[in-house]
C-alpha cells in the first residue's frame, strides 16, 4: 500500500521531501505535482522502477520518459546543448515546457529516441519537484499521469491514492495542478519546432509542427 504525503505546494516540509527522496532511492514510484499536472516519477536509471511506470501507463516499449531537472546546469549532464539553445532554455526554463534535445552518453541508451538519440527534458516550476531534485541531487525519470483509456491526467489526490495505492509507493497531495500537459518543443534540429501544444505557449518558437 502506497504511502501520502500532504506537502505543502509553496513552502514544502523539508522532512517530507527527504522521506519523498528515501522513497525514490530505494526504487519507488511516486506521483507528484507539476507546473503542468501530475506525474509519476522515479530515479534515473532504475529498470525496474521504469517497467512499473509503463504497467501503469500501459505503455510499450517506445514510450517517452522525460528526465526532469532542477535547472540549466543539471541539463547540460544529459543533453547537448550550444549557446543559442542554451539562451532559448534560459528565457523558459522553469516552466511547463519539455525540450527535445541530443542526449549525451550519461542517459542510458533505452531512455533515447532509439533513432534519433534525443531526450525530452523540462525543469519544472514548481516548488514541490524543486525541493525534491535539490535534494535528489539527480533527475527524476518522468510520464504524465494518464491512466490507460482515460483522455485527462489525474488531477485529485484522493483518487489518486484509491486507484494507485497498489501501483506505486507515494502519492503526493501538492493541490490541484492542471489538465494540460507541458508544450513539446524539439530543439535538436536547425531549428525550433512545436511538436505538441499544451500549457506552455508555444508563440515564441518559431514554426508548429
Amino acid at each position: 500500500m502506497s504511502q501520502f504525503f500532504s506537502i505543502h505546494p509553496q513552502t514544502p516540509q523539508l522532512r517530507l521531501v527527504r522521506r519523498t527522496v528515501a522513497i525514490l532511492k530505494a526504487g519507488g514510484v511516486i506521483v507528484y505535482p507539476t507546473d503542468s499536472c501530475y506525474a509519476l516519477g522515479c530515479v534515473l536509471g532504475d529498470k525496474t522502477a521504469m517497467e512499473r511506470i509503463r504497467r501503469i501507463r500501459a505503455a510499450g516499449p517506445g514510450h517517452n520518459f522525460t528526465l526532469v531537472c532542477r535547472d540549466l546546469s543539471e541539463i547540460a549532464t544529459y543533453a547537448r546543448v550550444d549557446n543559442p539553445t542554451f539562451r532559448l532554455l534560459k528565457a523558459y526554463t522553469p516552466g511547463p515546457y519539455t525540450f527535445i534535445l541530443p542526449a549525451t552518453h550519461e542517459v542510458p541508451r533505452r531512455l533515447q529516441h532509439p533513432k534519433r538519440k534525443t531526450i525530452g527534458i523540462r525543469v519544472p516550476g514548481h516548488p514541490i519537484p524543486q525541493a525534491v531534485l535539490a535534494e535528489l541531487r539527480e533527475p527524476i525519470m518522468s510520464s504524465t499521469l494518464m491512466l490507460p483509456g482515460e483522455t485527462d491526467p489525474l488531477t485529485d489526490p484522493e483518487d489518486m491514492r484509491a486507484r494507485l495505492e497498489h501501483a506505486v509507493d507515494l502519492v503526493i497531495d501538492g493541490g490541484p495542478c492542471g489538465f494540460e500537459p507541458t508544450t513539446v518543443v524539439d530543439l535538436s534540429g536547425a531549428m525550433p519546432v512545436v511538436v505538441r501544444i499544451g500549457r506552455g505557449n508555444p508563440a515564441p518558437f518559431s514554426r508548429v509542427h
